[in-house]
């Protein structure tokens, strides 16, 4: 099935669901009022939640000449992409991680971790920034907002049925709820449980999407798969301490920055790490429609692309 079309119709049936719940908990005025102040909160965030997550993990903006051999990679890659430059920025943490955020493809922003510039190869590097530019091309951030808005409404009728959903269910409008107050106690209970199966079902949707149309701008599918392998590993072994402290960004990352978690289960983000592998695999080492950049010879992993100008030489780029 196609990626837009599943997600799609996942973002059709959470408008169900919000339809659904808000009239049965709290009438038309309920469900209006909820909506209405989800929207105004994720307004905000859609216009601010870029720069409020780059400075929330300490990045630090960088160009052609502060790490001119990270930021020329990513403006090649963003031309075959056919995108406006992203900005840059690179992270001070050690586990290897990488995402973008942004509303648009005219103002994003790619960051990466200095563990993934210094553990993995620049091949595997270029593929990870593949994937997060797929993200832009796609417009993830745009969807992502769209359907926290909705399960952020739900949430809030939620609480609004259990504070007062007892005393309300009786009320003219409140009728079409054919359970009383167990109905309301069920609704306020299962409603944000499911609009959350529904944002993460979304998300490893959009995952797998970005993995194939990174795998297509990259020219080169096994660099992508070496790379989740690479950050798997890594991200399982180093603590993420930002991430931990602010979970809800976890789905940004290419791979889920956060320990303690169960692989591949309702409640992930992100989808099983060797499953997308697989896929990108099954594409073969030249799976993308366009061939692939001449590059260099693979080399091992480790200190292939310095977090910033100075320090260890790259040992070249894969577009030389």
């Amino acid at each position: 099935m196609n990626g837009y079309f599943r997600t799609a119709m996942l973002l059709a049936g959470l408008t169900g669901l919000f339809l659904a719940v808000g009239y049965m908990l709290g009438g038309q005025s309920g469900m209006l009022v909820a909506l209405a102040v989800a929207v105004a909160t994720n307004v905000f965030a859609y216009w601010n939640s870029d720069k409020m997550v780059l400075r929330m993990y300490g990045a630090r903006q960088v160009d052609a000449g502060s790490a001119p051999q990270f930021y020329r990679m990513v403006q090649q890659l963003a031309q075959r992409a056919e995108l406006p430059m992203p900005k840059v920025f690179i992270i001070d943490n050690d586990q290897p991680n990488a995402f973008a955020t942004g509303r648009n493809p005219e103002n994003a922003a790619v960051a990466a971790t200095t563990g993934l510039l210094n553990r993995l190869s620049a091949e595997e590097v270029a593929g990870v920034m593949a994937h997060e530019l797929a993200h832009i091309k796609n417009r993830d951030t745009l969807i992502m907002t769209i359907t926290a808005t909705l399960a952020g409404a739900l949430s809030m009728l939620a609480n609004f049925a259990m504070f007062f959903g007892a005393s309300h269910s009786n009320n003219e409008e409140n009728r079409g709820n054919p359970l009383g107050f167990v109905g309301v106690l069920l609704v306020s209970i299962l409603a944000p449980l499911g609009a959350m199966l529904v944002q993460m079902a979304i998300s490893r949707s959009r995952e797998y999407e970005a993995d194939r149309m990174g795998a297509d701008i990259c020219g080169q599918p096994t660099w992508l798969a070496d790379a989740l392998e690479g950050i798997q590993s890594g991200a399982t072994r180093v603590l993420n301490p930002q991430a931990e402290s602010n979970p809800a960004t976890a789905h940004m990352f290419i791979i889920n920055p956060l320990h303690g978690r169960g692989v591949d289960n309702l409640f992930s983000t992100h989808p099983s790490t060797a499953e997308r592998v697989r896929r990108l695999r099954a594409m073969g080492p030249g799976g993308s429609r366009r061939a692939p950049p001449s590059a260099t010879p693979p080399r091992r992993r480790g200190g292939s692309v310095p977090s910033a100008g100075g320090g260890r030489p790259s040992g070249g780029m894969p577009w030389g």
